[in-house]
Parts: C-alpha cells; structure tokens; sequence
C-alpha cells in the first residue's frame, strides 16, 4: 500500500473510532434516553455474513446492514438508496430493470455486457446476478429481516462470481406465535407533477400455534415518468408498473427442526428507459418506439433446518425463473441513419443446491462446511428488425416482414463446488480463521438452426434502393465448451484488545467463471476489415488484504468501523463492442490495482440527536497491459476504473417528543465522485480516441424526512432530491443507443404512512 494512503489510514484511525447500520432505529421516545437505546439497538444487530449468526461489531469483516425501519422511514425500495448510504459502493443503473454494483472499483465500465457481475446479488440463497447481459431484477425491499452488504471477495462462502463483494437481501420468516401485519403506502410526486404510488402490505397467520404459519408478502407501485421521448411523442415516458409478492410457509414440528417452503414472483414492467441525451435536453431521449427492459422473476426455495447438539445441518434447494424483455433501439449506432433495433426475449432457468453444516457456538472451534451446486440454462431470441415503412420507401423485398436477421440460441453455465470455513479461538480476544472453496465451472452456447440472416445492413447504409436483399439460412451450430476451476481461500486473525474492540487482518481471494463469446468467430458484414469476435475471455482473479478495526466508545456514544485494502486484480474480463456493427464480445486484459480506506462513524450525544458518517477514498488504474491487450479492448494502462476516488454520506437526526407522540427529522446528504463510464479507444483500432468515452458526473443529493409515530402507526412526510440535482450519474459504454446517459430523479416530495398490527 503507498504512504499516501497509510497516512490516510492513519488519520482515520484517530479521527473515526463509524457504522450507517448503528443508526437504523435511533428513534427513542425519550429523547434523554436516546443515547442509552441506541447503544442497546447496537448490540442486537445480528448478521449472518459468516453463515452463522454474530454481532454486527464482532464480524471480521467490512460488512454494512440495513433493517426494515430504516428502508421503510427512507423510502429505499431498491438498490439505489443502499448504493448512496454504503461505502466502497456504487450502483450503475442506466434504468429500471439494469443493476450493476460496483464494489472497490471493480469495473471498467458500469454495465459489463457478457460479463458476471462481479458483486454477487443474493434474494435469501438464490444468486440473481449472474446473468450477465440481460436484465436484472428490481427486488422491492418490504418486510426483509435485513440487507447484508459485504465488501472484499467472498469466494469461499458465496461463490465464484462474489468477486468483489456481495449483497444479501434476506427475507423475513413466519411467526407460528402470533398474528401479525403491516402496510406501507407511499404517495409522491417527482419533478412536480409526476404521481409515485407504492403499496405494500404483510399478513402473518400462525395456522397451528408454536409449529405452522404462513406469511404473506404483497406490492403493487405505479410511477409516472419524468423523460420525456421524442420519437414516441410519449411525456413522461419512463413510467414503472410493478406488481409481485411472496408467500413462505414454514412449519416447526420440534424443537430443532423446521422446513419451510417460500415462493417469491415479482413483474417489473418499466414503459420505457430513462437513459437521456443531453444534446437533446435534459431529461429527453429519441426512439422509434419504447425501449423495453422487462422482467418477471418467480422462484421456489425449500429450506430445511436440523440442529444437532454439535451442530446445524441445512439443505437449500431453489428453482427460479427469469423471463425478460430486451427491446432497445440500436439505430444510434449510424446516427439514425436507418431503422436498426433489436427485439430480444430471453429466459433463463436456475436451480441452485446447498447444503451446510455449521458447528453449535461454543468451545475453541467454530467450523462450516458445505456443498453448491448451481445450473442456469438462458434461452434467447434474437430478432433484428428494421421497419415497414423504410422497407417500403427504399423498395427494399425479400424479407418475410420487418425483421432482417433472426436467430436464437442458448447456454448452459454449471457451477459445483465444496467449501470449508475453520476458526479457533486461542482466547475470547484473539482468533484466527482460514476457508477454501474449491469450485468447477463449465458453460457452452449454442446456436438453434432454423434463422435467417440477410445483407440489410450494408444495402441500406449504401443508400440503395429496388433490391432484393440476400437472405441466407443460419445454421446450428455447438460452441466451444468452456470449463475451469479454481481454489479461492481466505485467512483471517482477530484481536479484541478491549471488550469493545475488534481488529482483523485478512488476506482473501475470489475469481469469476469463464466468459464464451455467442458470436466468436464473427466476421463484420459491415467491415469484413474489422477485427474478429474472439472466443471469449478466461477467468480473472482477485486478491485482497485487508485490515480493519470495529469498536464503540464514551460509553456507547461513539461507534466505528474502519477498514483499509490493497486489491490486485489479474487477467481483468473486460467488456467490448466491435465498431462496425456493435458486436459485444468479452475479451482479457492484463491487471489492476485497488487501494482506498473505507469508514463509518455513529455519535450519539444524547438528548435525542445524533450523527452518522460513512465514505471511502480509493484510488484504482490498470497498471500492466501489453500492446496487444490494448489494440482489441481499447483500454489503456494508468486509466481509472468505474468508481469514483472518493464517495461518502452524513446524516443527521433529531427524534423528540410531541405530547404523547414519538417525533423525529432527519437530513442525509450524499455525494459522489466523477468516473469514467467505458475503456477510452475503439476496440480493434489501437490508439483511436472511442467518441463515446466520457465520465459520469459527481453529484451530491440532499433527501429530508420528518414524522410522528404513535403505538401502531407512523407518518413521514419527505424531499428527495432537495436541491434538484440532475446530474449524470451513468455513461453507457455502447454507441448504439442514441440516449447514453442516466440521471438523478428529479425534486421528489412525499408521504409515507406505515401501520403495524
């Protein structure tokens, strides 16, 4: 690590004795009691990043948790909130239904088109991540027992594809005990005149008392647009219909058994993208018709639970189901010279195996062992159209209809593994862990015959007019299997000087599958002189050291997390685009290095206030690519990744008394650096400026609330975006898109009324 960031380390170990998570219930009646509930709201925060349950403080590990309470109280119903409130992370989400997190700079751009992501999503055990180019899930976040976001690699425990970190979105279970139920409604209007309606509801029902109950999730949101299109003449066209639920059913027949069966659907169906052109204005985009990136997501999980005196013995098994709409205007790739767009429908079926055996807590050893599985098989149709009406003014025949190349494919990707965590405890203040996880995977594509191909594209760039289009058969064809396997490991030693106290040092590692390019092997009907698709891009690995303290101090008043890393990042997948036709492939480049610090700093003064500081400085740049790296990615050596150098929030809050009522008012302002949103040259074309390389924006957003709550039910009226900040806060990599660039939602106000039973 360089001094510069030593020195960093070192002031903020003086001036940051922090954690986001601390504040998440600092809502006392009493505001002379604050400081003193606060402290005990510390103490109950328990996670199971570790696949056994801990207090958030005694975790070695740079861990951030979010409660129910604080996602309901402010308004974060996915990703983005999180992404804003959370060190070392930043969400790239050119719009609904795209979702790619970005943990410690591990990017070179924010979307990774046939790429895993390399931050692994979890919905309780199901990865919903890694599925690369296509959408990805907006979960909506209502009656979760927490959000578990984990920084540094998590190979060991969660897989090949946590790369760099990964989130946990954990669902709460049933009560057999007694009835329950909430609802949460939401009403707000975003830059002045767009209506937001979010309903959710919960209903828990112990069917036999002590051992049977079913709890029962529902939403429904309804959310006017604010980017207006052009070529659609729609207003507000970014609008978001989104309905789903989940019911779990879990049964306890003794003491030391459970088995509960949970079955999650959620269909998000946002009207058209927010990607916006700024050389149109400003919250404006031109296409011919909508772009659709839809998503209806059902999964079944079967969880069963036996505890042993020595130990718990758990099976997970899921099967999912993701259908997905991929409709997007490509005619940005020729200046809108002719009609060019790609109506794609896909598929993908996931069945996902664990099985874990964690020792009982207690004594000198603490173990994990387990077994996963994991199958997905994506089918996908692809269908390039250009339109009726251009066909017809240029007398351009031979097509069946609007459609000039339709083709259809699938891949099968397999991933086992056996894994294996170990701890001892030389004392109550000091322990030493060690894990290995020992993963195969495999993955093929396929190309189904029965599609066409034709010459539209050069004969309509040509200009030409009364021709019959050649229109040859694609033939099937078996792609080239790719298969690896690779050894991830951590080793970890903690040290509690004081009770209050826990330091770590560790060194962790992680790696992505392999990457199989559809189209390796493609020449450019465009420019047959382009360069050709390769076959695809080996896996890439990471390794990370870290050191970390987590303490509370002043009697609780203060509470600190700390956290400084050095990553190496080797054989770096990048993304890339062929020019001539926008062909994405996957390709290898040399390494990079990430370096930063991460803080989060709670201060409870009492009397009802209190004060909550997170951020990260890091600085990350590839620092080896050979020549030839270089020429067919377009990257350079020195370039910054896609994270920003520096990103933090504050918050303060204020919760007092109004007769018999509990108040509070709260303030967060969040800011985030500038980064660059793709590699700088044109694949294929070495030293070539890429027209479309640019950096995002940085931004600060301000968000306020204010309520009152009384036993069962709680107000909080809102502004987010206080300050109207538009800002730029994604660059699409791909110049097919006439509409590259996302924004901040615009001045939103609003109510939130929750009731609980």
């Amino acid at each position: 690590m360089t001094s510069r960031y030593m020195a960093s380390v070192s002031l903020a170990s003086l001036i940051a004795l922090g954690a986001p998570a601390f504040a998440q219930e600092a809502e006392s009646a009493d505001s002379g009691e604050a400081a003193t509930e606060d402290v005990a709201i510390q103490e109950r925060i328990m996670v199971t990043a570790t696949r056994r349950e801990q207090n958030l403080q005694d975790v070695p590990l740079a861990v951030t948790a979010w409660q129910q309470d604080t996602l309901s109280e402010k308004g974060i119903v996915s990703y983005d909130g999180l992404a804003r409130e959370t060190p070392g992370i930043v969400l790239n989400q050119p719009t609904a239904n795209f979702n790619t997190i970005t943990t410690r700079g591990i990017a070179t751009n924010g979307y990774g088109a046939n790429l895993q992501a390399a931050t692994a999503i979890y919905i309780n055990e199901l990865p919903i991540s890694s599925n690369g180019n296509s959408t990805i899930l907006d979960p909506t976040l209502y009656d979760v027992e927490r959000v578990e976001v984990l920084r540094g690699p998590q190979g060991t425990l969660f897989g090949a594809n946590s790369l760099s970190g990964a989130v946990r979105i954990l669902t709460k279970a049933p009560n057999p005990n007694e009835f329950e139920a909430s609802a949460l409604v939401d009403f707000g209007l975003v830059d002045g005149d767009a209506l937001r309606q979010r309903y959710n509801g919960m209903v828990n029902v112990p069917l036999i008392e002590d051992q049977l109950a079913l709890r029962v999730v529902g939403f429904y949101r309804d959310e006017e647009g604010w980017v207006d299109n052009l070529g659609t003449g729609i207003e507000g066209a970014n609008s978001l219909e989104a309905t789903g639920g989940r019911a779990h059913l879990l049964w306890e027949p003794t003491s030391n058994f459970d088995i509960g069966l949970l079955v999650v659907h959620e269909d998000n169906n946002p009207a058209d993208s927010a990607l916006t052109n700024p050389d149109r204005g400003e919250y404006v985009r031109f296409t011919e018709r909508p772009d659709l990136f839809q998503s209806d997501f059902t999964s079944y999980n079967l969880t069963a639970n036996y505890e042993m005196d020595w130990a718990t013995l758990t099976s997970s098994s899921t099967y999912s189901n993701i259908d997905g709409l991929f409709i997007v205007d490509l005619a940005g790739t020729f200046n809108q010279a002719i009609p060019f767009a790609l109506d794609a429908v896909g598929s993908d079926e996931n069945f996902v195996q664990e099985i874990r055996l964690v020792s009982a807590d207690g004594g000198d050893w603490d173990w994990t062992v387990g077994g996963f599985y994991f199958n997905k098989r994506r089918d996908i149709d692809y269908e390039y159209r250009s339109s009726i009406e251009f066909l017809q003014a240029r007398n351009l025949t031979g097509l069946p209809d609007e459609y000039y190349q339709v083709r259809a494919g699938y891949f099968d990707a397999i991933e086992s593994a056996a894994f294996g965590e170990l701890t001892y405890r030389f004392s109550d203040q000091f322990w030493v862990t060690g894990g290995l996880r020992y993963t195969e995977t495999e993955i093929q594509n396929f190309t189904l015959p029965g599609g066409y191909n034709s010459n539209y594209l050069a004969v309509a760039l040509g200009g030409f007019t009364d021709v019959a289009l050649n229109v040859f058969p694609i033939v099937g064809e078996e792609g080239q299997k790719v298969e690896a396997d690779n050894i991830s490991y951590k080793v970890s030693a903690s040290w509690k000087p004081v009770e209050n106290l826990t330091t770590y040092a560790t060194v962790s590692t992680g790696f992505r599958s392999p990457v199989a390019n559809a189209r390796a092997g493609a020449v450019s009907l465009v420019d047959p002189n382009d360069l050709v698709i390769p076959d695809g891009a080996d896996s890439d690995e990471l390794t990370n050291y870290e050191v970390g303290l987590k303490g509370r101090f002043f009697n609780g008043k203060v509470t600190s997390n700390l956290s400084a890393y050095y990553i190496l990042w080797e054989d770096i997948q990048v993304q890339a685009n062929r020019l001539s036709d926008q062909v994405q492939f996957a390709t290898n480049i040399g390494e990079a290095v990430s370096q930063g610090i991460e803080f989060e700093l709670g201060y409870y003064p009492g009397n009802g206030f209190s004060l909550f500081l997170n951020g990260s400085l890091n600085d990350t740049e590839i620092t080896e690519l050979t020549a030839e790296e270089a020429a067919i990615s377009g990257a350079e050596q020195g370039l910054q990744l896609a994270m920003p150098n520096f990103q933090g929030a504050a918050t303060a809050r204020y919760d007092f008394g109004i007769g018999d009522m509990d108040a509070f008012i709260a303030g967060t302002a969040s800011y985030v650096g500038d980064f660059p949103g793709l590699l700088p040259n044109v694949p294929g074309q070495p030293n070539v400026p890429a027209p479309t390389f640019d950096y995002t924006d940085a931004y600060t957003v301000v968000n306020l609330q204010a309520g009152v709550s009384r036993d069962n039910w709680k107000v909080t009226g809102y502004v987010e975006n206080l300050f109207d900040d538009n800002s730029i806060t994604y660059v699409h990599p791909e110049s097919f898109v006439d509409a590259r660039y996302a924004r901040q939602r615009p001045l939103t106000v609003g109510v939130r009324l929750g009731l609980e039973y």
